[in-house]
């Protein structure tokens, strides 16, 4: 059995990649990243300005805003891409907000805000752009998070969207990989953002967004479905997952308070 799932890339110089969520985090590190790479890279988030400088600083950098939870918008940003590039070889989904909260916290218009970002949008995504990517070819990648390997305390809305994500993957991989289409699985430890900001305890583990931009990027690269890291964090959660749960929550219970 071939331990890479997908086909390698050997290069990703003249690629053209768009990123959804791409203003800041690990979505602006990977658009750093791969347009030092000499890929051509459209940039799409809520918040125009950071995508605007950063496509004054790179020629192959394309700016299109983009609510990623509105189904309209979806059409109109992929018109403007066709008509600059007439088509994509990857799109890498990372639009992602995250709310710490207990369930006796959870309120419904978090809910539905979280779902709409994090869940909603990437169905709304393929939706849009799986017409081209069938006929004209390219890839898939999904910005889950080990948060969906495992129920934990705080991740409450966030964690079931992320363990959804995982879910969709590998729907995504039954169905394109046999037409030669990659489908990429990407589950990151913890990596300081504003997201994890927000956090109030130790993160074991803590990776910077450019670390975790190398490792995504390699892990394409070598054509893998899951890209999961840092793997000291990541392997030991993946072991904590295949315990039976009358072992397993009794542990999670004893260390998440």
């Amino acid at each position: 059995m071939r331990s890479s799932l997908n086909s390698p890339i050997k290069s990703f110089k003249n690629k053209r990649i768009w990123i959804i969520g791409a203003s800041s985090g690990i979505g602006l590190a990977l658009a750093q990243a791969w347009l030092a790479q000499g890929a051509y890279v459209a940039v799409s988030a809520r918040r125009s300005e950071r995508l605007l400088e950063l496509s004054q600083q790179h020629p192959n950098a394309l700016a299109i805003p983009l609510d990623a939870s509105d189904i309209d918008a979806w059409q109109v940003a992929k018109n403007t891409l066709m008509t600059a590039w007439q088509g994509i070889d990857l799109i890498v989904f990372c639009a992602a907000i995250y709310q710490p909260e207990r369930i006796w916290d959870v309120r419904s218009e978090q809910v539905r805000q979280t779902l709409a970002i994090n869940f909603n949008s990437v169905y709304y995504g393929i939706e849009t752009i799986l017409p081209d990517l069938l006929t004209k070819g390219g890839g898939i990648a999904i910005l889950s998070s080990v948060a969906g390997y495992l129920g934990l305390t705080n991740a409450t809305v966030y964690g079931p969207s992320k363990a959804a994500l995982i879910n969709l993957a590998e729907i995504l991989y039954l169905d394109l990989s046999p037409k030669g289409y990659g489908v990429y699985l990407i589950n990151p430890g913890f990596v300081r953002t504003s997201l994890t900001a927000k956090n109030n305890f130790a993160m074991p583990a803590l990776q910077t967004p450019i670390q975790a931009a190398s490792q995504i990027i390699q892990g394409i690269q070598k054509g893998r479905f899951e890209i999961h890291f840092p793997k000291r964090f990541t392997l030991l959660l993946k072991i904590v997952q295949k315990l039976p749960y009358c072992i397993r929550l009794p542990l999670m219970s004893r260390f998440l308070k």
